[in-house]
């Protein structure tokens, strides 16, 4: 029989994708209130692999990541998708932009040494059911020494770029989990 122990910390990452500036400044100021000092955040990515979203968004989309300094329980990240959508929709609320009906899409999610992992409003045969209406998948996994996609993994996920960033993130959390240790 194995012995149950707690998760280990994990990092939280949030991608903000809009095609307004503006969001991306709201987004850092209302996600470090939130969660405290952002670590690492990459530069704007074009959004383009899909157009799924431009009825609702506008365009051109651009796509920014950040990685926050404080290590989370990952047991948390049902609550932390249920808070970035009640930003979503309050900064839809506040915003004073034309044209597109959501100027603004947040997707939390966490990354261990082995994973990122996203969470998700839409349950699907790769998501499982964690708690509050959410769902969470791997979305990549970190073997032979690289990030390596999964038949489901979102086209964007897939790029060198964002594996750079996630490179970038492991590396923060292996240095944190030793310091904490040591």
């Amino acid at each position: 029989m194995g012995v149950i122990q707690p998760p280990r910390s994990v990092l939280l990452v949030l991608a903000a994708f809009s095609c307004e500036e503006a969001a991306f400044a709201w987004t850092r100021t209302t996600a470090c209130a939130a969660w405290g000092p952002i670590a690492l955040e990459s530069d704007s990515f074009d959004f383009s692999e899909t157009d799924y979203y431009t009825s609702t968004m506008g365009g051109p989309l651009r796509m920014r990541l950040y990685a926050f300094t404080r290590l989370v329980d990952p047991a948390t990240l049902p609550q932390v998708k249920c808070r970035t959508n009640e930003w979503e929709e309050t900064y839809r609320q506040t915003w004073q932009g034309r044209g597109a009906g959501r100027p603004l899409n947040l997707d939390p999610g966490y990354l261990t040494e082995a994973k990122l992992v996203l969470a998700s409003t839409k349950d699907h045969a790769h998501r499982i059911y964690l708690s509050h209406g959410i769902y969470a998948e791997i979305t990549l996994q970190y073997r032979a020494g690289a990030w390596q996609a999964c038949d489901w993994t979102y086209p964007n996920y897939r790029r060198p770029d964002y594996q750079r960033f996630f490179d970038q993130c492991r590396t923060l959390l292996r240095e944190r989990r030793k310091s904490d240790n040591g």
